[in-house]
């Protein structure tokens, strides 16, 4: 019964990276650790059937890649290919226009699974299942123009955080910078945040933002889409904030109890921009009680409460640029502390994901002096 169980959650991490749009080679890699490291004929099934599939959902030409790579390693061991994986192949093949398709700037659907390790049923946040998917319509070409589109380890980062201290962002008010595809803010819908504004300075990432919240049950005016039998939850909602452009009034109406950023410590021209609105956004007093994070009118009766604070997640990939951020924080009276080592993710919920190195990214928590 171990045995089996063992099998079946090697097979669900093959799954979520070929859902997820992993390199071809850790998908492979992956599956032949389910089966002592050759490819056997119940692997070469069970890629065709999660192909045929995938076609379906419009990501046809990554399953053609896998297809041939499974191919080209089972002729390598000098194995047998099932029928049914070469015709499958042989279909793609006569599909020209994928070829093409894929060399421009499109767009396909990721499925990110967040899996959740036996024993964690008690965890808050934690399925019946043990798996969360999210489905993210995404750009697969994440260095050319596309940026807020892609999924950055960050986020994903940020997203794992969020699922594992759901105690954290529970009946709270959250505010996301830069929220590109929308997945941590569909993740903090996910663990009951009371309000989430989730925010960008790009149209076209505004608009794809929208669909994956419809995707995922969420709308982006003010209001959770109730499944049968739900009780209206968290409210959500999409708004257009340039860093550059962001006025003192504008950013005066939102009086967050958090604000959250993944990845957004990358350009030094916009750091001042950004540091800018987080000053704004963390001197705001939160509005606790029935108020809402958006507020025209201040209570001054409402309670001592704690201050906002800022998480900011990112990937350190250029010293300087991080250095003068640290520099314009300080003199902006912001405190930073790197809290990495306290607030990492309690649990590996991308196990699968070998395109993810969690260990690259950092935790900042930033609040007001």
């Amino acid at each position: 019964m171990a045995a089996e169980t063992e099998a079946e959650s090697q097979y669900l991490n093959v799954l979520s990276a070929f859902l997820a749009i992993e390199p071809v080679d850790s998908v492979i890699t992956l599956a032949r650790g389910c089966t002592g490291g050759s490819i056997t004929e119940n692997a070469q099934r069970f890629f065709w059937e999660i192909c045929v599939e995938a076609a379906a959902n419009g990501n046809g030409s990554y399953a053609k890649k896998l297809l041939k790579k499974l191919i080209n390693e089972v002729e390598l061991e000098n194995g047998e290919v099932l029928d049914e994986v070469y015709e499958e192949y042989a279909l793609y093949m006569l599909t020209s226009k994928e070829d093409i398709l894929v060399k421009g700037n499109i767009r396909i659907t990721k499925f990110i699974s967040f899996l959740f390790p036996e024993g964690s049923y008690k965890h808050p946040s934690c399925p019946r299942s043990r798996k969360l998917v999210i489905p993210l319509h995404c750009s697969l070409n994440m260095l050319e123009g596309d940026t807020g589109c892609s999924i950055w380890p960050s986020s994903l980062f940020l997203s794992e955080f969020v699922l594992s201290f759901p105690e954290l962002f529970a009946n709270k008010a959250c505010f996301e910078v830069g929220s590109g595809v929308g997945m941590v803010g569909i993740c903090l819908a996910y663990v009951k945040a009371k309000e989430v504004i989730l925010t960008d300075g790009d149209l076209l990432t505004l608009s794809n933002m929208k669909l994956n919240l419809e995707r995922n049950h969420l709308n982006y005016d003010d209001e959770f889409l109730k499944q049968p039998g739900e009780a209206q939850s968290t409210r959500v909602k999409c708004t257009h904030l340039p860093w550059e452009t962001a006025s003192e009034s504008e950013l005066s109406q939102y009086r967050p109890d958090i604000v959250l950023g993944a990845d957004v410590i990358y350009d030094p021209s916009c750091l001042p921009h950004l540091l800018r609105v987080l000053v704004a956004l963390l001197k705001n007093p939160p509005k606790r009680g029935n108020g809402s994070l958006e507020t025209e009118d201040r209570d001054t009766t409402q309670e001592e409460h704690s201050p906002a604070v800022a998480y900011i997640a990112s990937v350190i990939r250029n010293v300087d640029t991080f250095n003068v951020f640290l520099t314009l924080a300080d003199q902006m009276d912001l405190s930073i502390t790197d809290v990495t080592a306290e607030l990492t993710p309690r649990f590996e919920l991308l196990p699968y994901m070998h395109s993810y190195d969690r260990s690259t990214v950092r935790l900042f928590s930033i609040s007001s002096r």
